[in-house]
């Protein structure tokens, strides 16, 4: 007897638990066993003017990318009812501020990519796990421009109540959460698989510093001291020998 799997029954019902487990448990063991690769490898002593323009286009575009994701999906739907928030309203900052946002980034990643592949310095100092993750990245900024022209056609926020929904279900542990986008535009589903991929592979890339941005300020909170020791700089005096 064989069991007929919905592939979107697996990419959206199942691969989101795998994703969110390989990225939470890939990070401490990596934390745990190699410390020391827990960093970005900046190649900003390469060619360092090149890097300027593309890394703050990049990054200023992805964290407003990131947070507009998180806010935008993981916000309950009650929340926008009781602030009076239209749906169509949301949809239309959503296009105009991650549109932006995401145009910029893409921008700054293909300033980036082309770097890393045209400098042979910086070719030959580059993983094939920074090429790779560069490239995803990219890849997955041109799909999310493009699923604008998907959005354009809903702007009542119906479809942004739909992945909201799917979002709110996976980490409520809804097992049916993937009905909700089963016949969502293809652009969206390929956003989707390509996010959840780069999720499993964060822990095992240089993304892994990202950690370390969120987790600062509050280790710098909880650990530092109550109070600063200071000594004073003194001469210790030489030895003074039989001769002398």
């Amino acid at each position: 007897m064989f069991v007929n799997f919905d592939i979107n029954f697996i990419i959206f019902g199942i691969m989101p638990y795998v994703a969110l487990t390989v990225f939470l448990v890939g990070s401490i063991a990596r934390y745990e066993r190699d410390p020391f690769t827990w960093k970005s490898s900046s190649s900003q002593l390469l060619r360092r003017k090149q890097l300027i323009l593309g890394s703050i286009l990049f990054h200023v575009g992805i964290i407003t990318v990131f947070f507009g994701h998180l806010i935008g999906l993981f916000t309950p739907v009650w929340v926008l009812d009781a602030l009076g928030i239209p749906y169509g309203l949301k949809q239309w900052m959503a296009v105009l501020i991650g549109g932006p946002a995401g145009i910029a980034a893409l921008v700054g990643s293909t300033m980036l990519l082309y770097r890393r592949l045209a400098d042979p310095r910086i070719r030959i100092n580059s993983s094939f796990a920074d090429i790779a993750i560069m490239a995803l990245i990219w890849l997955q900024l041109a799909i999310g421009l493009l699923t604008i022209t998907q959005t354009l056609q809903h702007m009542d926020g119906s479809e942004m109540v739909r992945f909201m929904t799917w979002s709110q279900s996976v980490v409520s542990w809804n097992i049916n959460a993937w009905v909700t986008v089963v016949d969502v535009h293809w652009l969206y589903k390929l956003h989707i698989f390509l996010g959840l991929i780069i999720t499993m592979v964060f822990p095992f890339t240089r993304l892994v510093h990202i950690w370390s941005g969120f987790a600062a300020p509050f280790r710098y909170l909880l650990t530092r001291p109550g109070y600063q020791i200071v000594r004073s700089r003194r001469r210790t005096p030489l030895p003074r020998t039989p001769a002398e």
